[in-house]
């Protein structure tokens, strides 16, 4: 007899389940999703290029972000992680897919930039070894792959890990553009997230509403040439901790 829920962590490993049977691209067997994903690099995905999107480069420049310790959540190959490195950041890289984490060190070792990348649960941090807080936390295109229950860990982390006057940065699929824009509740009468969750600038506001929200816009279109990464179907969000 199954009787083990006692905590909420419990709880939410148990709704992780109701999604695995599809081993969408969170789950635990996502690494190895993602390993299938990151395999031909010469692939035409848009931020497989080594850019640092346009919003983050516009915070540095406009001094809304300025150096210190920094987290990127779900790095991928670590495009943004490197730029944030070459303004003297110190950088922590975390991703499930180690295909993702090795290309990164790659791209480090090619340009000598220093980033600590690190394969792991971006929720267990302590497991992964990165402890403490940051002065910066972004998330390019990791948020909107979580299913619904998984924003309570999410909160959790930046709660825990976002030093107070900290800046958390994030982009995400935006409503009308791209991503599913079924309920919460659906995403679980399916089991599946569909690829990806769409959002309305109203739910992100209302998901980091203990946060202040210090910038909230859809990401500019970067054409080809430019040396910044920008696709126009993002919401671009910059959030400040106030204590």
């Amino acid at each position: 007899m199954d009787r083990k829920i006692r905590t909420v962590e419990d709880v939410l490993q148990l709704l992780d389940t109701l999604f695995a049977p599809q081993a969408d691209r969170w789950t635990a067997d996502a690494g190895t999703w993602w390993d299938g994903f990151y395999a031909d690099r010469s692939r035409p995905v848009p931020f497989f290029v080594a850019k640092p999107d346009e919003n983050l480069v516009s915070y540095l420049d406009r001094g809304l972000v300025t150096a210190g310790r920094a987290l990127d959540l779900g790095c991928g190959p670590g495009r943004n992680a490197l730029h944030l490195a070459s303004l003297g950041f110190e950088v922590d890289a975390v991703d499930l897919s180690p295909a993702a984490i090795a290309w990164g060190r790659e791209r480090a070792q090619d340009t000598a930039t220093e980033v600590r990348f690190v394969c792991g649960d971006a929720f267990s941090l302590s497991g992964t070894g990165l402890l403490g807080t940051y002065d910066l936390i972004y998330d390019s295109g990791c948020f909107h792959h979580l299913p619904p229950h998984r924003r309570i860990s999410y909160l959790a982390l930046l709660e825990q890990h976002l030093a107070p006057g900290g800046r958390f940065g994030i982009a995400c699929f935006a409503d009308g553009a791209v991503g599913s824009e079924l309920s919460d509740a659906d995403f679980y009468r399916q089991g599946r997230l569909e690829g990806g969750l769409a959002y309305t600038p109203e739910s992100l506001r209302r998901i980091f509403s203990d946060l202040t929200e210090i910038e909230l816009r859809r990401m500019r279109d970067e054409p080809p040439e430019s040396p910044r990464f920008g696709e126009p179907f993002l919401w671009t969000a910059l959030f400040g901790r106030d204590d």
